[in-house]
């Protein structure tokens, strides 16, 4: 004896093992990490999960999203629906990125540079799964301070989204920021101009950017 119901293909449905032909994503995702977190209360200690999780759809739109619970799948789910409400979209130009950008933020410091077609995504940790995921091929990037993988995402994100595109970019977007200036030692600018000490010192010396010391 079967059940009575007022929509008898819900019943067909369960009876074929078919739940509704739901349409495949368009967003990826990938979860950078899930700690356990304490908060002290009144009765003690309270135990919860938060994770952090970023979602893409490899074609310029990708986003951030945190989620604390009691469960590690539950918090997973808030930081996924997070992820979407807080999406940015970033423009690409060949499979890049369309200037240098880089952005400070708590004690991470993230520098993200344009690369040619078949350079690949030349990054690490976090920044290396939201570059992924916002589509980007080809970039050059480096990471300066902290090691938290949610500072850094966040800084990576801040960063992302002060992409422009070429000729939208007004005069005090394409001129560099103080900071830029500040950061560069000697073995750094090394590494990203590929110039030789004599020269880096020759160059930099005077105007007081680089000692050129060790």
């Amino acid at each position: 004896m079967t059940a009575k119901t007022s929509q008898p293909d819900r019943q067909d449905r369960r009876r074929k093992g078919d739940r509704g032909d739901r349409a495949p994503s368009e967003f990826s995702e990938a979860t950078l990490s899930v700690d356990r977190v304490t908060r002290v209360v009144k009765g003690g200690r309270r135990m919860r999960f938060r994770a952090i999780v970023v979602v893409g759809n490899r074609k310029g739109k990708v986003g951030l999203g945190t989620g604390k619970a009691s469960e590690v799948q539950a918090a997973v789910k808030k930081a996924v629906s997070a992820a979407k409400r807080a999406m940015i979209r970033i423009p690409l130009v060949n499979g890049s990125i369309p200037h240098f950008v880089e952005r400070k933020f708590k004690a991470a410091r993230i520098r993200i540079l344009p690369a040619k077609p078949g350079t690949g995504i030349i990054a690490g940790g976090a920044l290396r799964v939201i570059l992924d995921h916002a589509g980007v091929k080809d970039v050059l990037s480096k990471r300066y301070g902290s090691r938290n993988k949610l500072v850094n995402a966040q800084a990576t994100m801040l960063a992302l989204a002060k992409l422009r595109f070429s000729g939208k970019m007004t005069d005090e977007e394409k001129k560099p920021a103080e900071s830029d200036i500040e950061i560069l030692e000697e073995t750094q600018a090394a590494q990203i101009t590929e110039i030789s000490k004599e020269e880096l010192n020759t160059k930099y010396t005077k105007t007081g950017d680089i000692t050129g010391q060790e």
